[in-house]
């Protein structure tokens, strides 16, 4: 409920690598959360033809972003009139949504929410930091991404984070369970649903102590990812980093974990996305499975876990209908495992068989197809 198949450098990986991995680990359906218009909007159409081998999409194009976004997939947007043609422009084309980035100037956001009312189309992302979160939830967003938002509404210094830099050290120092309590109670309230990308933020934050050298599904990745992508990305992100020491950010993590608890205790409805491929060994398909271990270590059952992946994303989406359970008449996207995952939430991993819109993928043709994509990898 997290990805970006054509974005930045590894979107020329769309369409070969990367949507094929999805099914290659289980994933029938995404939410792609930015990516290049056309491609997008093409792929969504191949797809839904049998024309091209991955999953179902629900599609924002590119974010809105502010005008010095370093993204690619992005529109720039300055000015509140920006932002609604933006909006125009994305209902005209056939998005599925909008995806509203940290970067948005505070003006343009409250016009951006108000377009999408106007035209008829839902607005989700990240909680843009010139605005709050509370203000958010009552502009109408359906999400929040990456848990952003309720860290500062959790601190007393709220409106300073709205201009001011912000770091997870400061988050923990100035950490109010009041505070706190009060922003998952309007959440819960109005139901906003929460995508944490938990094995992301660790992958974030934590990213000076990853190796993933030892990440025994490493082949599955673009060679350039390995080789430059993701050591250019570690350069940067510690950059951003140099005044949090690692167990400040450790410390940080675990209390990430401890939101999503608390959240989970009000009843705030949850969606597993991983942000792949974007960011650190954050491989397609199979980093999903990793998020739905990471939602049981911050105390969700396994049942609870794997429901981020399937009946939530059905609620979320007006389908249940559709999907969400295994009756006569529902949509044909279904995972066989060959364990059971409500024992031990990794059993998701041992995929016999994937049923995608009606094609069934055997165990036989999964392997081939992995196969396949381990020496397309080591080509990217």
């Amino acid at each position: 409920m997290h990805t970006h198949v054509y974005f930045d450098k590894t979107a020329g990986d769309g369409s070969d690598l990367i949507l094929p991995l999805f099914l290659a680990f289980g994933v029938t359906g995404i939410r792609d959360m930015g990516s290049n218009l056309d491609s997008i909007l093409k792929a969504r159409e191949d797809v839904a033809a049998h024309k091209l081998l991955g999953p179902r999409m629900i599609v924002s194009g590119p974010m809105l972003d502010g005008p010095k976004s370093s993204y690619q997939a992005v529109i720039p947007i300055r000015t509140p009139q920006d932002g609604r043609n933006a909006v125009d422009m994305l209902k005209r084309r056939g998005a599925d949504f909008v995806k509203v980035q940290s970067f948005v100037p505070r003006d343009a956001y409250f016009a951006i929410a108000d377009e999408t009312k106007k035209v008829g189309i839902p607005f989700e992302g990240h909680v843009p930091d010139s605005v709050r979160a509370s203000e958010t939830v009552s502009a109408g967003q359906r999400t929040f991404e990456h848990l952003i938002g309720i860290f500062e509404a959790s601190s007393p210094d709220e409106d300073k984070y709205l201009t001011g830099k912000k770091s997870p050290g400061m988050f923990l120092a100035t950490y109010s369970p009041t505070r706190e309590a009060a922003i998952i109670q309007l959440l819960a309230k109005n139901q906003v649903w929460q995508c944490p990308t938990l094995f992301w933020e660790r992958g974030q934050w934590l990213v000076d102590a990853i190796d993933y050298s030892k990440d025994p599904e490493l082949a599955y990745a673009g060679r350039s990812w390995v080789m430059k992508l993701w050591p250019d990305l570690q350069k940067s992100i510690l950059k951003s980093l140099d005044t949090d020491p690692l167990p400040v950010r450790q410390k940080f993590v675990i209390h990430e974990l401890g939101i999503v608890k608390r959240l989970h205790a009000a009843n705030v409805p949850f969606l597993a996305g991983t942000d792949t491929p974007a960011g650190v060994d954050v491989i397609p398909g199979i980093s999903l499975h990793l998020e739905l271990q990471r939602f049981v270590a911050a105390g969700f059952t396994p049942l609870e876990a794997l429901q981020t992946a399937t009946l939530n994303p059905a609620k979320f989406y007006h389908r249940l209908n559709d999907y969400g359970a295994i009756e006569p008449g529902r949509i044909a996207d279904l995972v066989l495992l060959n364990a059971n995952p409500l024992d031990d939430i990794a059993n998701t991993t041992k995929i016999s068989g994937v049923i995608a819109d009606g094609r069934y993928i055997t165990r036989e043709d999964l392997g081939n197809l992995r196969a396949k994509l381990k020496q397309l990898a080591a080509t990217k």
